[in-house]
């Protein structure tokens, strides 16, 4: 059974008001956006955030990432075994953690993400993106599905696919700002099967032919894990629908502007227009998903074990009221993209 949490927040107003002040001094959007969600789930993803975007910044700007790892993957210890330190991030998500009963591998699995990150880690082929995807955005569409209440295993594999198409998206958008900050998350081996001196691109990022084949074919990629989301999204309690829904059509217009671009997001960013947002909201609104045999097509081999640590918890998490009519879209989306956002903003500010 779920442990008895409110000996572990004394004072949780004050402080999920720290974590709400730490989120509106940084990540605006998600500050006001989760405004949008029932109460008891806006104080948990605002939680969880907290604690995520604290993470990032511990690992990506302190002088070692090593050691910021081992005090973090030590605080969950005191997290999970219910004696968290007296830091607001870490008592309200003790909270979370034990009513939800999240998986620690979760948490593990995106700190391990923030390493690859910290360590300047190669991905040499679509697997090792793949599972490098599972950790920075699968783990999160998991972690966000257990909050909604999601346990099954098949709803959660789309999720986890949700998540995965997400960050691909998230690449093919950024090649250019990625290979200036000293990074390259295109596949190399595809790149170099196409020409592309991956040495050259970080020393002086150019579009290149072989550059947009391969963003295009990561592109058409996360679309066929788009579709495949879809089966997912209609077996959530239908509150959520519209807004997750909304999510994964705003993050495909991302990827379909890429293309406009002619897969060139090297020399100009892609960006959906607000009137196109507000059109695609309309229409989530309006579709509803329906339930097909897709749903039981198998996870990613690179996302099971996130919902296999789910499964083999076997928690339930509690019930949560809320208005249906209530679209809560900005949310999610803030959290597959903010932390890429500011570590690629802050990593600009150092080099000017």
């Amino acid at each position: 059974p779920p442990m008895q949490v409110d000996k572990f927040l004394p004072t949780p107003s004050t402080d999920m008001g720290l974590c709400k002040q730490q989120l509106s001094n940084g990540s605006r959007s998600f500050y006001f956006a989760s405004h949008l969600l029932p109460s008891v789930m806006q104080h948990a993803a605002c939680g969880l955030y907290a604690f995520c975007r604290e993470a990032d910044d511990l690992v990506d700007e302190g002088e070692n990432p090593k050691r910021a790892l081992e005090l973090l993957h030590n605080r969950l210890d005191r997290i999970y075994e219910g004696k968290p330190q007296y830091v607001a991030t870490d008592r309200v998500l003790t909270q979370i953690v034990h009513t939800y009963q999240m998986p620690r591998e979760l948490l593990n699995a995106l700190l391990e993400g923030f390493a690859w990150d910290a360590e300047g880690k190669l991905y040499h082929s679509i697997e090792d993106v793949y599972d490098y995807s599972a950790r920075v955005a699968g783990a999160v569409g998991v972690m966000m599905s257990v909050l909604m209440g999601v346990r099954d295993a098949k709803t959660l594999a789309r999720a986890a696919d949700l998540g995965t198409a997400m960050q691909l998206t998230n690449i093919a958008r950024d090649v250019g700002e990625d290979a200036q900050l000293g990074r390259i998350y295109l596949p190399m081996d595809e790149l170099e099967a196409e020409g592309v001196d991956t040495n050259e691109m970080l020393a002086n990022p150019t579009y290149s032919e072989g550059v947009g084949v391969v963003t295009q074919r990561l592109l058409e990629r996360a679309d066929w894990l788009y579709k495949r989301a879809d089966h997912g999204i209609a077996q959530l309690p239908r509150k959520y629908q519209p807004g997750i829904r909304a999510a994964r059509k705003l993050y495909a217009a991302i990827g379909r502007k890429v293309g406009e671009h002619g897969y060139n997001s090297v020399d100009q960013r892609a960006i959906v227009d607000t009137k196109k947002k507000f059109a695609l909201l309309t229409s989530a609104i309006a579709f509803a998903q329906p339930r097909s045999k897709a749903l039981d097509t198998p996870a990613l081999p690179q996302n099971q074990f996130l919902i296999d640590s789910v499964v083999a918890s076997g928690g339930a998490a509690p019930a949560i009221k809320s208005d249906p009519f209530k679209v809560r879209t900005l949310w999610i989306i803030d959290l597959f993209e903010t932390l890429r956002e500011r570590d690629r903003d802050a990593r600009i500010a150092r080099i000017r």
